[in-house]
């Protein structure tokens, strides 16, 4: 039987997948209690209340995210293969860390203002100020066009918000396919020299392999922290 550390874990884990699956409000101590079966005091005395599950939910999502990230900006130093490698893995993660992203995801807008959400939100604006500075960085060194950083960033982070709605692992579109797609959309419109496209949106690229990378990193350094 899990405990300390691994029960912290388990707890959260479930948690998600039954926030992805139904949603918040759908989700209840019971709920989580019974299929561990554990007590309502245990769960408790991990988190204290539903709120803060939620908000661990975020920022260890986020952290992850961060983490990935900053490898693969690290590893990439072209702007356009920085941003492609960014828009690639916004749709790896409906696959390779699904019910966390579809939690994260569905549950956004609750994340917004509440007070114990505030880290997580931290670390949200911290990553969205990295694409931000990709695409500034990209505009100032003339691969991009002239574009509003700010704008544009909102626009790509909203297209990917909403992918939950619709993208189904088991469905006719394959993730790889997506994610080639929504790197064409955008390098498309931003690129100065658009024969890159087929390139930064190939999904055996160098920025989409990358991002596998930057995910088995994080995953094997969170694999000996828990150790």
């Amino acid at each position: 039987m899990a405990t300390g550390a691994g029960r912290y874990n388990e707890i959260l884990d479930t948690f998600t997948r039954h926030i992805a699956e139904i949603g918040y409000d759908g989700v209840n101590f019971g709920l989580v209690a019974k299929e561990l079966g554990v007590s309502k005091g245990t769960i408790v005395h991990h988190f204290g209340t539903k709120d803060r599950i939620l908000a661990a939910l975020h920022e260890s999502y986020m952290t992850r995210r961060l983490a990935e990230l900053d490898h693969m900006l690290e590893k990439l130093k072209d702007p356009a293969e920085q941003l492609a490698a960014a828009l690639h893995a916004f749709m790896l993660y409906h696959v390779e860390d699904r019910a966390a992203t579809v939690a994260f995801q569905r549950e956004v807008v609750r994340l917004a203002d509440e007070e114990s959400m505030a880290k997580g939100a931290e670390l949200r604006q911290q990553y969205f100020t990295r694409v931000r500075d990709v695409i500034q960085a990209g505009v100032d060194a003339g691969v991009f066009r002239q574009v509003d950083p700010t704008v544009d960033a909102l626009l790509m982070f909203g297209s990917a918000q909403w992918a939950w709605t619709w993208f189904h692992p088991d469905g006719d579109r394959p993730i790889d396919a997506i994610g080639s797609a929504l790197v064409d959309l955008v390098l498309g419109s931003l690129l100065v020299d658009r024969d890159r496209v087929t390139e930064l949106s190939d999904p055996a690229g160098r920025a989409a392999k990358a991002v596998r990378d930057a995910m088995q990193v994080v995953a094997e350094t969170e694999g000996k922290a828990a150790s």
